[in-house]
């Protein structure tokens, strides 16, 4: 079985092939082809690939290429993970927002917005060359914002694109571990948008055991998103949110770090990757054992000015593994081998969510298996969950909007109608620092 990965130039790719090394059931991948636009980062993770492989029989081979169209031929399956303007990009969202006062996360608020302005373009020329070059193959979505991004793309490829992340899954495991749950035998009630989703439930042998961890405040205190929000606003909720909420429910205390912090989270990245790719290119040296050093420091510093700002402390060190291409191989064998499994994925609604229409994709449990991933029914969200998924989802609509006509307005309302955005003239400005820093938003006329 054949696995191309767009981005294979990308940090996380040894992530990825890692899983893949440990899978020796029948029908596993047995080739590899990695596609980016930069060569030296290809190399450079080549090289760690291959030190990962080094004594491991039957390992997948690894092939690198520029070229999309030579990478998408013959795929089974495409693992999508770009980055359009690479970090120097996020950087940069983040840096015009903070100077509005506004948020410039990656894919919340007002940097997700620019990042999806200049990937949706990109994004849907990939879909529509996959339809004609591998149309029996099945696209896995890792980009961000992966939620906006899988919805670009499924105009083009319907069901055969499926958008993942690791935030619910993550969630859901540590909300089972303080239970005294298995992860494996729970059954997550989540329901939202990518990045914007609530555990409402967490079943276990047919009971609901969410209700004890709220009733008790030391439960609450003891995982890190019961730090994060804090006891009393969990038990108003009646839910524990996505981590990426605290965005929106301590938007002024996390703008008020980010805007202290020496250096925003883009730019950590930014610096730090450069070193990575220069240390990996070298030829003297272990490639794997630098990148697994800055994997390290990269995982120990996620989301550390909303942690500083809500006072949670660090990051719990079975939090430090990832996650993320561990629910990609699980829905890629469950696709490839029929091996029906529940996954938390982004998928188009159908008639999931009542207040949105079917072709918006969401993010809710599926049952996944050969014909791909079918939403599970769920309870309608209360009021204020409703009308904030209602909300970002109409922002994205917008997003899509103005990456299909081009049109400067349309993306001026993108910005003006998004939660955390609290000025059309700031949305205006906005645009124009957005348009200022990025090339590939000089489609916007």
């Amino acid at each position: 079985m054949r696995l191309t990965i767009l981005g294979g130039g990308g940090f996380r790719v040894p992530l990825v092939y890692g899983a893949l090394l440990g899978d020796r059931a029948p029908g596993r991948v047995t080739r590899v082809v990695l596609h980016d636009l930069d060569a030296g980062r290809l190399a450079a993770v080549t090289r760690v690939l291959a030190e990962q492989a080094a004594g491991v029989p039957d390992a997948p081979e690894v092939s690198a290429t520029t070229d999309l169209d030579e990478a998408l031929r013959g795929a089974d399956f495409v693992f999508s993970a770009i980055r359009v303007g690479g970090l120097r990009g996020r950087a940069e969202d983040e840096r015009v927002a903070l100077a509005q006062g506004v948020l410039g996360q990656e894919t919340v608020g007002a940097g997700g917005i620019a990042y999806g302005l200049r990937t949706v373009p990109v994004a849907v020329d990939i879909a529509r060359r996959v339809a004609r070059l591998a149309p029996d193959a099945w696209v896995i979505n890792f980009t961000n914002p992966a939620g906006l991004v899988t919805e670009a793309m499924s105009r083009h490829l319907g069901d055969r694109v499926i958008g993942i992340c690791d935030s619910p899954v993550g969630l859901g495991r540590r909300i089972a571990r303080v239970l005294g749950a298995d992860p494996k035998e729970a059954w997550i009630d989540y329901v939202g948008l990518n990045h914007l989703g609530w555990v409402r439930g967490l079943r276990v042998a047919g009971r609901d055991e969410l209700p004890r961890l709220l009733a008790d405040p030391g439960l609450l205190g003891s995982f890190e998103e019961g730090r994060l929000f804090g006891a009393d606003w969990l038990r108003s909720l009646g839910a524990v949110p996505n981590e990426y909420l605290h965005y929106y429910y301590f938007n002024r205390e996390t703008v008020r770090a980010y805007q202290q912090a020496e250096q925003t989270r883009g730019a950590f990245l930014r610096d730090q990757q450069a070193r990575f790719y220069r240390e990996a290119g070298r030829p003297d040296g272990s490639a794997l054992e630098a990148w697994e050093r800055t994997r390290a420091e990269r995982e120990e510093t996620y989301m550390a000015e909303n942690r500083e700002a809500a006072g949670a402390g660090e990051r719990e060190a079975d939090d430090l593994s990832g996650g993320y291409e561990k629910v990609a191989l699980a829905l890629m064998r469950a696709i490839a081998r029929d091996e029906r499994a529940t996954l938390i994925l982004n998928v188009r609604n159908r008639a999931t969510l009542s207040a949105l229409d079917s072709e918006a994709v969401i993010e809710v449990p599926c049952l996944v298996d050969a014909n791909g991933a079918h939403p599970v029914a769920v309870d309608p969200l209360p009021g204020h969950a409703t009308g904030l998924v209602c909300a970002v989802k109409a922002v994205e609509r917008e997003v899509l909007a103005a990456a299909g006509s081009g049109s400067r307005a349309t993306a001026v309302k993108a910005f003006a109608l998004h939660p955390l955005v609290d000025s059309v003239t700031v949305a205006r400005r906005l645009v124009d620092g957005y348009t200022a820093a990025h090339p590939e938003l000089a489609y916007l006329k």
